[in-house]
């Protein structure tokens, strides 16, 4: 029995005289003073005394894990050095989604009887409950600002009437033949072969094409032909709940809307979701990364959007990258899986070019657009006013844009007003005190916070260090302090600010999708959120303020992201009928990355960048294990950092570098301090890490995490 917890081993359990179980079968067991559900995951290994055995209590109502999910736990597990049961723990998430779900009880106001008991609560709630479609307890108590036991007994009472409705429900099922937008010749000859692939076994494709190529319309016709084939679809998006063009791209292609899976959802939406990917009554989830792990009960094809995305992996809990497992699901399951983007990966160009991936490729824009025209601003050349942080180019650019009734992106990765605050006498700088990190003042919501931990504070009147009043300085922009700008320099222009902190839920980001599509806003102001697949045609003109922003720092993967990036968001200008423009803002106009975006020369920036990696034997043409040691007790961490650092594996295809402080060494109140194991490609990093650590002992109070193919080095 493998319960989803982080424990060692899957534990033995009796079952008992008149239960029949099968291997999958969701169960409820004993656990210490508790009962757990779990899964069978095998025969017992018949090495516990038969009287020491606890029986099964009860098997839950609801389909087998399949095979193909339980070999996947499995598989994960290994390979991120992780327990099956925290793994399994995934494809659990809603436990009460294990039950059949139980009607659901809602009221609407009745005619009173003779005698009833009126209160000024009571008469708010019939009062809420005489305007509006029938609601449960919970939202009618709500909504007439009293406790769900008010509601509950006013029924009672007979001043409101019950209804059993129906759970929640998931929108009809797609229609694999509703009519859809005619493809171009070139799209055509890229969904045949994806077409093709359905239902005939394991293969990986990279569909790439440029910004506004059409590949979510190429895709759909494999999706559409998995449908007719009666089995399941999982669309993976890096970011879900920004996805609202997606979504209607979708109901426009399949006449409704698709089963979604990400954390914006009700507690009650995941259930039904759930249940019905587990009957296979939902047929396509598109979602987020951990969609992966719902048990499909026959699924046909994956896709994977966006694929180059870092947001696809996960950092917390169990560490995994949500592409490269979708690539094993999908061969556990005997499937094909898809690979789209328009900067795909350095790890997915190298595997389509030693064949280990089949390619296809879009050259051209849909419906006759043409690729912006790329500008390099050389900032040192052309300095913007002081104080300010536009060119005069780019500005002189967005007047002619709002002049021509077009609209403007400017991008910049800074959320809120500025990155830094600092005292002009003494020097004081803001710091979290939970993290390494500065706080980021956030000017619309009068507050200082860390990015990292989320703690926050009010701007005070006076240095907490010097204590001279009105001496703090915000030091650099940020997206809230350009919309400032912008509103001084053009007062008459209408701007909105797309970054995570006001763009938090698929309803906010349709807002503004709304927005921009009926022209409510002339000028953008985003962070990277803008980059993902937008689709704007009046929307001509694209202004990267500080271009290079990504280029700091010693991450392997720093020009490559930035690269993708700035290209992504360059791909949002001219997708309509009229030609698009991109400026880029940078103080390193020299550098490879700006030279290939404004060259238009991809292919030889990724053959500079392979030739690199292949030349340092850094991923994809060697093998990464990070170890991070973390704890409350900085001393107890730096003695188990010492104590890994001693016990470190060595040979002629293995090195570890470290121990050293984290970039991040203070993070959520917990010190830090990394380790990184450098091997070869064909190195088995899993059973040397699993040594290294059987070997190597450390403080109990000190957490040590592993991460397999890590992506962040903070």
């Amino acid at each position: 029995m493998l319960l989803p917890l982080p424990l060692g081993s899957a534990y033995d359990y009796r079952v008992p005289d008149g239960m029949t179980l099968g291997t999958g079968d969701f169960v409820v067991v004993p656990l210490g003073n508790r009962a757990a559900s779990g899964v069978v995951w095998g025969p017992g290994l018949g090495d516990v005394d038969a009287r020491r055995l606890k029986d099964v209590t009860a098997r839950h109502d609801c389909p087998p894990l399949p095979d193909v999910s339980r070999r996947f736990v499995d598989w994960v597990a290994r390979y991120t050095l992780h327990s099956p049961g925290a793994v399994l723990k995934m494809a659990m998430s809603v436990t009460d989604a294990l039950e059949p779900p139980k009607p659901v009880t809602a009221y609407l106001a009745a005619e009173a009887p003779a005698g009833l008991r009126m209160t000024a609560a009571r008469a708010r709630v019939l009062a809420a409950a005489a305007d509006g479609p029938p609601r449960g307890a919970a939202d009618l108590a709500r909504e007439a600002g009293v406790s769900p036991g008010v509601v509950k007994g006013l029924a009672e009472a007979g001043g409101l009437r019950a209804l059993a409705l129906a759970p929640v429900g998931l929108p009809p099922a797609p229609d694999p033949d509703h009519p859809g937008p005619e493809l171009s010749e070139e799209q055509q000859n890229a969904a045949g072969p994806l077409v093709g692939a359905v239902g005939g076994g394991f293969g990986v494709t990279l569909l790439d094409g440029v910004p506004g190529a059409g590949k979510t319309e190429v895709y759909f016709q494999a999706v559409a032909e998995t449908l007719r084939q009666g089995r399941q679809v999982l669309v993976l998006l890096p970011e879900i709940a920004l996805s609202a063009q997606w979504l209607e791209r979708f109901r426009r292609r399949f006449g409704s809307a698709p089963a979604e899976w990400h954390s914006d959802l009700t507690h009650g939406q995941r259930r039904a979701t759930w249940r019905a990917v587990a009957a296979g009554d939902a047929k396509i989830v598109v979602g987020a990364r951990s969609a992966l792990f719902l048990p499909y009960a026959d699924l046909g094809l994956i896709v994977v959007d966006e694929e180059h995305e870092a947001a696809f992996k996960q950092e917390d809990g169990v560490i995994y990258n949500a592409r490269d497992m979708a690539v094993v699901r999908a061969q556990l399951g005997d499937i094909p899986i898809t690979l789209v983007s328009a900067t795909p990966s350095l790890e997915t160009v190298v595997n389509a070019a030693n064949g280990r991936y089949a390619s296809l490729h879009l050259r051209t824009r849909h419906a006759g657009a043409i690729l912006p025209e790329i500008e390099v601003v050389d900032m040192i050349a052309n300095p913007p006013a002081r104080g300010n942080w536009l060119s005069p180019g780019l500005l002189d650019e967005l007047g002619r844009t709002l002049a021509g009734g077009e609209q403007a992106l400017l991008f910049l990765n800074r959320r809120g007003y500025a990155p830094l605050t600092l005292c002009r006498t003494c020097g004081h700088r803001f710091q979290c005190p939970r993290c390494t990190a500065w706080l980021v003042e956030h000017r619309l919501a009068g507050r200082l916070q860390c990015h990292h931990c989320g703690f926050n504070v009010t701007p005070p009147d006076a240095c907490p260090s010097c204590e001279t009043a009105d001496s703090l300085a915000a030091c650099g922009p940020g997206v809230e302090r350009l919309a400032e700008e912008v509103a001084g320099a053009l007062p008459e222009a209408r701007v909105a600010i797309a970054a995570s902190d006001n763009i938090t839920s698929p309803s906010a980001a349709a807002s503004l999708v709304a927005a921009i599509e009926k022209h409510e806003v002339d000028i953008v102001i985003g962070t990277q959120i803008v980059a993902k697949g937008y689709h704007f045609p009046l929307l001509t003109l694209v202004g990267a303020v500080d271009a290079d922003l990504g280029l700091q720092g010693g991450d392997l993967r720093a020009a490559e992201r930035t690269y993708q990036l700035l290209y992504q968001v360059a791909g949002r200008a001219g997708r309509g009928a009229k030609p698009g423009r991109v400026l880029l803002q940078t103080y390193m106009a020299a550098h490879p990355v700006i030279q290939a975006l404004s060259n238009g020369d991809r292919d030889a920036f990724l053959a500079a960048e392979r030739s690199a990696r292949e030349a340092a034997g850094m991923p994809p043409f060697g093998r990464l294990v990070a170890l991070v040691v973390s704890g409350k007790d900085e001393a107890a961490v730096d003695e188990g950092a010492r104590n890994l650092g001693r016990a470190a594996p060595h040979s002629d295809t293995v090195r570890v570098l470290g121990p050293a402080p984290a970039p991040f060494a203070l993070l959520r109140g917990r010190h830090r301090r990394r380790l990184l194991l450098k091997a070869a490609r064909g190195a088995n990093v899993q059973a040397v890490v699993r040594d290294w650590l059987a070997r190597a002992r450390w403080p109990k109070k000190v957490r040590v995490q592993v991460d397999v193919d890590p992506y962040s080095f903070l």
